[in-house]
């Protein structure tokens, strides 16, 4: 099985505060929904506790969200300790083939350094990483444009996975009914 990542944070750089993990297993080889995700809101001030960076621009950028994605992303009720999204993440990436984000120099660099920050090693090799907006820009983005819930770490993880899953399939990728 393969993961497909995505993280909501509060900047751009590596040492962002993070707002939001979502992350589902599925296969890039056939059609099938992932059943298999988890979801987590690791706490703000333990974060900033740490150094970790709030940028003004995309503070200002998430008061443009939509209400509820905003509200979702920014609320502090519901919020996990660091140690146990480290262990759920840890937990969850177990046996993992391929890493997947869109642009995974903007989540796993941000993720790895987060690792980092809290003194945990990161569960995946620099070799597993994959790229699904490279794949989307050579082939062609499946996916559907200006769908609701962008920037909820979950909704754009199974969308990115079924665009992955859609572009295999339309190039014969070892496809499995």
């Amino acid at each position: 099985m393969d993961i497909m990542l995505d993280i909501e944070t509060l900047g751009t750089r590596p040492n962002a505060v993070i707002l939001t993990i979502g992350a589902i297993k599925f296969s890039p080889y056939n059609m099938e929904l992932p059943t298999k995700a988890i979801y987590l809101r690791p706490d703000v001030e333990a974060q900033v506790a740490l150094g970790r960076n709030i940028d003004e621009d995309t503070v200002r950028w998430w008061e443009t969200q939509e209400e509820t994605v905003r509200e979702e992303a920014l609320s502090e009720d519901n919020r996990d300790t660091l140690d146990y999204c480290a262990d759920e993440i840890n937990r969850f990436f177990v046996g993992t083939d391929k890493f997947w984000a869109q642009g995974p120099a903007f989540d796993y660099i941000i993720l790895e350094d987060w690792f980092r920050s809290i003194g945990r090693p990161t569960p995946w090799q620099y070799w597993q990483v994959m790229d699904s907006r490279t794949l989307f820009g050579v082939h062609g983005d499946p996916r559907i444009k200006n769908k609701e819930g962008l920037h909820n770490a979950l909704e754009d993880c199974v969308s990115q996975a079924q665009g992955v899953q859609q572009v295999y399939k339309e190039i014969g990728k070892h496809y499995e009914n």
